[in-house]
Formats: structure tokens, sequence, C-alpha cells
């Protein structure tokens, strides 16, 4: 390719609605790229510690070993702090005796632990419709792109009353650099969502799991229940 026909030379040759759409698809690509690279590892970050958690969990000899072993920071240690609270009667003020008296222990442990589940899954979500708008918009973002350089080139051969090259190149290119850059920015962002929807509906299905497992040795008191 020419030097005088490289990216720059496109990019310069934006007027600044196409400047301010390739802003747009900058930012859209920042936003998402951070949500990827910060989620990711806060992501293996927890399963990590959930993993050293349920192992220690389960070691235990009695549910006050239990109890014990809920002092990380991750979903299945705070799930269990509630549900062996419950279990060892430390309530959480009036609200909760009044809830315990009226519908009894089963009724009070089921509250809690879905209350925690329920917890978790607003948290896990968090950013995710940032990835879903991105890669859903931005293709028509660049596509906007696209139209408003064909535009371009349509006024410049309108003008001079030639389509030669060196009258719409600059106008063409800028169209297919949005249509690229609008790909650009949808498709890791659709991975990354798709990828991060699937790790959270295994990962609340697993706290799902645990949490049955927790009702069981609180209402029953037997690790072996």
């Amino acid at each position: 390719m020419e030097p005088g026909y490289g990216i720059a030379h496109f990019v310069a040759q934006c007027d600044s609605l196409g400047r301010g759409v390739l802003f747009l698809l900058l930012m859209l690509s920042v936003a998402s790229w951070y949500l990827i690279v910060t989620k990711a590892i806060a992501n293996l970050g927890a399963r990590k510690r959930a993993d050293a958690f349920l192992k220690k969990f389960w070691d235990a000899s009695s549910l006050q070993q239990m109890r014990s072993a809920g002092d990380d920071d991750n979903a299945f240690s705070s799930l269990a702090r509630q549900a062996l609270g419950v279990g060892s009667g430390d309530g959480n003020g009036r609200g909760a005796e009044k809830l315990l008296a009226a519908g009894g222990m089963s009724e009070y442990l089921t509250r809690v632990l879905r209350n925690g589940i329920d917890q978790e899954a607003a948290k896990v979500e968090h950013g995710l419709t940032v990835l879903a708008s991105a890669g859903s918009a931005a293709p028509f973002v660049g596509l906007f792109g696209t139209v408003w350089g064909i535009y371009h080139a349509l006024v410049q051969i309108g003008i001079s009353g030639q389509g030669t090259l060196d009258k719409v190149a600059g106008p063409v290119g800028e169209a297919l650099i949005m249509t690229g850059l609008g790909l650009a920015v949808a498709i890791p962002a659709v991975l990354a969502y798709n990828a991060f929807t699937r790790r959270n509906r295994l990962w609340l299905a697993q706290l799902d799991n645990f949490a049955h497992d927790l009702y069981a040795l609180v209402m029953v008191g037997d690790k072996r229940a």
C-alpha cells in the first residue's frame, strides 16, 4: 500500500461526524477489554478461593469446625456463614426472629439461602450489560460510519464528475475502516459475553447445589445427612 493511502491518511480525512464514530467505537472497545480482563482475573481468583474453601469445609469433622472454615472471602463461604448462623441460632435482629417464628426454621433457612444465591447472581452479572451492548451496537455504529464514508465518496464523484481512484479512495477507505472497526469491537465482546454467561450459569448451579447441602447440614445437624 502506498504511504499516502495508509490508515492514518483515511482517519485524517474524516470529518467531525466520522471522528465521533471512531471515538465511540474506541470507547466501546476500551470498556469491553477492561471488563474482559478484570472479570477474567476476578473469576479465576474466585474459583481458586472457592476450591480452597470447599476442601477445608468438607474436611471439617463437626459443624463448629465448618463455621470456623467460613472466614474466606468468596460466595460459598458467605453462604455457609449465613446458613450455619441460622443453625446456631444467631439471628440478625428482630426481623429475623419474626420470620423464624412465622415460618419455622425450614422456611427461614430457605429464605436465607435463596437470598444469598440471588445476591451472588446480581454480583456476577456486573458488566455483562456493557459487553452485550458493545457486541450488539458496535456493528451498527461501524455500519453508520460505512454509510457516511460512501456518502462522501458519492459527493466526491458528483463534484468531480468522474469516479477516479484519487477522488473516492479516501471516502471508500474510511467506509471500509469503519466496517472493520465495528467488527473488531463487536466480536471480542460477544465471545466474552457468551463465555462469562456460561461461567456464571455453572457457578450459580454449583452454588445452588452447595445450598442444598447446607440445608441438609443445618436441618439434620450431621455432615453425613
